[in-house]
Parts: C-alpha cells; structure tokens; sequence
C-alpha cells in the first residue's frame, strides 16, 4: 500500500489549492480515505474523510470550504480548499483504512494503519 501526496504549496489568504493523493496496492472505493493535518506543536487533527459508499465527513473548521473527492479510476484522493486562511497552515496527510463508518467519520488518527508522506500547505495572510 503506497499513498502519495503532491499540490502543497504557498498560497494567499482567501485563495484556493487542491492537494491529491495517488493510492497504489489497494482498491480506493473499498476504504475509507482521509485528510488529516498537522500544524507545528499541534496535534493532528483530521479534516475531511469519504467513506466507501461515499459518504463524507468533516470536521467543523473547513465545512462550507473544503471537499474531499475520489477518482475511482485514477486511484486519486482530493482535497480542494477553498477560502483558505492562515489557520490553515498545516502538513497536510491522507490516510486509508478498512474501517468502520463510525471510524472514518470521527477521522481519529490512530485508527488508520496507512499513511502518506505529506504535503505542506502555507497559507499566507
């Protein structure tokens, strides 16, 4: 299993950036998939999540400006945000488990057994 993260990178309060994650050796549709992000002397957090059926979930901070999809056929995750903020600022992580529903809508970090590299994302104000 290999997820990898690419479309970090600086961008301007109020501006816009999609992140992508490229998964290998497993079957997208059949886990649930999500964005988590960690900021310096914070904990990680998770962002958004989408569950095998395609339900997604989000924490509270990025309802309304983010959204997570999948590309089945191009076994890639997205990320696109929106109206970001400086707040944002963080390394930016997708994970991948057979999970739970309940799991992968509560995006607890130690659940999840697959991680990429990260890519960071700079919010300048």
């Amino acid at each position: 299993v290999q997820l990898v993260e690419t479309g970090g990178g600086l961008v301007q309060a109020g501006g816009s950036l999609r992140v992508s994650c490229k998964t290998s050796g497993f079957v997208l549709g059949d886990h649930c998939m999500a964005w988590f992000r960690q900021a310096p002397g914070k904990d990680r957090e998770g962002v958004a999540s989408i569950d095998s059926d395609g339900t997604t979930s989000y924490t509270e901070a990025v309802k309304g400006r983010f959204t997570v999809s999948r590309d089945k056929r191009r076994n890639t995750l997205y990320l696109q945000m929106n109206a970001l903020t400086p707040e944002d600022t963080a390394m930016y992580y997708c994970a991948a488990d057979d999970i739970s529903s309940n799991d992968c809508y509560a995006m607890s970090p130690w659940v999840f057994g697959y991680w990429g590299q990260g890519t960071q994302v700079t919010v300048s104000s």
